[in-house]
């Protein structure tokens, strides 16, 4: 389960042990004035006060063959002051080489083993949002921060403001452009001699397209174990889980998953198409897809020649 409705998007991997859940829904509720450049609200104190007792209580119900792979768990010592200590890079590193240790050493896949992993999972990407959240106002170069939105609308590029603030872009020399807290510099919706630009209008007459592309990606990433991208149709739905397996993107590589949805809309990469690659995939010829899907032979060989590279399904 993902909330896409937070400002940043925390995945709760399926499976995950129901009190650590619980606080993490808690956490996203409350987290909108909290950040890790706050001293009034520090975010690590959010984690201390709803993460930490939900991890301590779900470290009590599992045996020390799980501990051992929580950070903190029956040392006495909370996540939140790892996390403190170490800072949250080298917590996510942690958890990381944590969940890779058990993996590879105790994992049985029985069903306790499967809720520990999607905790555990779900604990790394509650730390990496946090790494994410910045303050909510904030004046940044005498540009107010309320309009610093973060990523494109239509892809995965920063923002021009967002872009300015971490040091990637510049102040545009003509002052009467203002940077833009909902574009990039590609899709801005006019140029700097004035007129509009083609990329912006292509991207907003598809924007439609391009947020269902990235809601399909981001369900499927946040559950790879089967399809999950709710498409209604089943063909499209397969081919989002074999594409997310030939991937490592995370939930929380969110500028990776909008370029790819904003190139998928771009090269008008089509759910026909989609269907066409999974049955491919499957073994099926040219001749037994067009049957499948009932259209003509030679569409089939247009569209092949059509798909790009990069969305083409490995071969078994």
């Amino acid at each position: 389960m993902v909330d896409m409705k937070k400002q940043s998007t925390i995945a709760i991997w399926e499976g995950c042990d129901v009190t650590v859940s619980e606080a993490i829904e808690q956490f996203g509720d409350r987290w909108s004035a909290y950040s890790t450049a706050s001293k009034r609200y520090p975010i690590a104190r959010l984690v201390e006060e709803l993460i930490d007792p939900a991890v301590a209580a779900y470290a009590k119900k599992i045996s020390a063959r799980y501990q051992g792979h929580i950070p903190g768990a029956g040392t006495g010592v909370a996540f939140s002051a790892i996390m403190k200590l170490v800072g949250f890079p080298a917590m996510i590193r942690l958890q990381q080489q944590l969940l890779r240790a058990f993996v590879l050493t105790h994992d049985q896949q029985s069903k306790k083993d499967r809720c520990f992993i999607a905790t555990l999972e779900t604990l790394i990407e509650l730390v990496t949002a946090c790494k994410r959240k910045k303050p909510s106002s904030e004046d940044v170069g005498g540009l107010n921060n309320q309009r610093l939105k973060g990523f494109c609308r239509f892809c995965g590029s920063q923002a021009e403001l967002a872009s300015f603030v971490t040091g990637e872009g510049q102040r545009d020399p003509d002052e009467h452009l203002r940077l833009s807290n909902l574009y990039c510099t590609t899709h801005r919706p006019k140029t700097h001699d004035g007129s509009w630009n083609p990329a912006y209008r292509q991207a907003k007459r598809a924007v439609a397209q391009f947020d269902l592309e990235l809601a399909r990606l981001s369900r499927q990433c946040a559950i790879r174990a089967k399809p999950q991208a709710k498409s209604g149709d089943e063909l499209v739905d397969s081919y989002f889980f074999q594409y997310m397996l030939s991937l490592t993107v995370q939930v929380a590589d969110e500028a990776e998953l909008r370029n790819i949805a904003r190139l998928m809309v771009d090269t008008r990469f089509s759910d026909r198409k989609k269907q066409i690659a999974v049955l491919q995939k499957l073994g099926f010829n040219q001749s037994e897809i067009a049957r499948r899907l009932q259209i003509e032979r030679q569409a089939i060989s247009k569209a092949l020649r059509s798909i790009p590279e990069t969305f083409r399904l490995p071969s078994a």
